[in-house]
């Protein structure tokens, strides 16, 4: 008879954890570990896009190779995230040696440490084993996650029992059919208890999750094991996935019966392409439900204190793309239009461009005195918030060496709660 397994929580701040592997499994844990504050060493030949996104952004190391026994260096716990039975006994046969506490993802009962079900409330977090049934310490760890969460309605009955039905769009005459089904979900801004409670609900019915990178983490780490998670990420100037092929797999996955979540930061439809992925659902007879996020336009200013609007101050804000600069022939933006506004303008996805748009923003009437304000990763434990001018945002930005993703705030606004 198996032992039951010792829980204890593992203090990791600033202790070193070793990940072996750098696929879907490596994408859903390593955020936990990273939050909770581990120093992190990947080990692995190829790392998914959002992987690669965190080492760009130096939260963790990577070394590009298969694993050697001196990866294990002064580690206090291994994640083997691969799926190869033989190089994966490999690795355990070292932390063993070593005596290093070591994860299996490929098999639980040769693992000397177990990955619980977990939920977080604010500063509570539950783990639950389920005695080597990955799907009954969901099954207990949601049930749990409903008792923290729990909002009485006005007849008494809990979200499980009261939560709303979004509207679906689908082809007509597909209604009812043995099909699978899309739900095109905003995670929120970063932190991700901003996720709405439908939102999240829908994440622990799915079969595929396909995910951009700016969702949160730790969302991933609260998967089923057997969810397939297809990573989306579309990282600025580097690798990524074609939106078509995107649309192709959220079609072939429901068609085949799955419950699909496209999992998208901030809101599906604001500058989330989230219109593309309906329409190609939609075309293809494939249910989809919608269900809108916090957006980064609007909580990015309001975590580092600014309100997009404020009485006496500004009465309308703009949010505009700022993936392409002002010059460009494909852009759609009037940015003459908008320097002639009074109120707060918002910019996405501007960092690379900022210098041609504050130039052009001035030159055309907007006083290079008009506060601004740089937010970076806003509303997580890595957010900065930058202060300047519109005349000196784009320099003091590369001097603080900020980078994406961060939104920028123009307008008086920026100090409009100082003091």
């Amino acid at each position: 008879m198996t032992s039951n397994p010792y829980p204890l929580g593992l203090r990791l701040d600033g202790r070193r954890v070793v990940v072996v592997g750098g696929g879907a499994v490596a994408t859903r844990r390593v955020p936990a570990l990273l939050d909770a504050g581990a120093d992190v060493l990947l080990v692995a030949p190829e790392l998914t896009p959002a992987l690669r996104a965190r080492v760009d952004a130096g939260r963790l190391h990577w070394v590009p190779r298969r694993f050697a026994p001196e990866d294990l260096d002064g580690a206090w716990l291994v994640q083997v995230a691969i799926d190869d039975p033989i190089a994966a006994a490999s690795v355990s046969a070292v932390a063993a040696e070593r005596r290093i506490f070591c994860v299996r993802a490929d098999d639980r009962t040769a693992a000397t440490a177990w990955t619980p079900a977990v939920t977080r409330h604010g500063p509570v977090t539950v783990a639950v084993f389920g005695g080597g049934d990955p799907r009954r310490a969901m099954t207990v760890r949601d049930a749990i996650r409903d008792l923290l969460a729990v909002r009485l309605a006005a007849d008494g009955s809990t979200p499980a029992q009261s939560r709303p039905h979004a509207p679906t769009a689908a082809t007509p005459g597909v209604t009812g059919r043995a099909a699978g089904r899309v739900a095109l979900v905003g995670a929120g801004p970063g932190d991700p208890e901003l996720i709405t409670v439908r939102g999240w609900r829908l994440l622990t019915e799915a079969d595929v999750v396909v995910a951009d990178r700016l969702v949160p983490g730790l969302l991933l780490d609260e998967l089923r094991p057997d969810v397939e998670l297809v990573d989306a990420s579309k990282i600025p100037y580097g690798p990524s996935r074609a939106q078509e092929e995107i649309n192709q797999i959220l079609v072939d996955r429901a068609l085949a019966g799955a419950v699909v979540v496209r999992l998208k930061g901030g809101d599906p439809y604001v500058f989330g392409r989230g219109g593309e992925e309906l329409l190609a659902c939609a075309e293809a007879g494939v249910p989809v439900t919608v269900v809108p996020g916090v957006t980064s336009s609007i909580a990015a200013p309001s975590a580092a204190g600014i309100p997009v609007t404020h009485r006496g101050v500004a009465h309308e804000f703009t949010v505009v793309s700022g993936h392409l600069a002002p010059d460009s022939p494909a852009s759609l933006v009037r940015w003459d239009a908008l320097a002639g506004l009074r109120g707060t303008l918002v910019i996405l996805m501007g960092l690379k461009n900022l210098a041609a748009i504050t130039a052009t923003l001035i030159a055309h009437g907007r006083s290079p005195q008009t506060p601004a304000a740089v937010v970076q990763e806003a509303t997580t434990g890595t957010q900065r918030v930058l202060r300047s001018t519109l005349g000196e945002v784009a320099a003091d930005l590369l001097a603080a060496d900020l980078r994406p993703p961060a939104v920028v705030v123009v307008g008086d606004v920026v100090g409009a709660l100082d003091g």
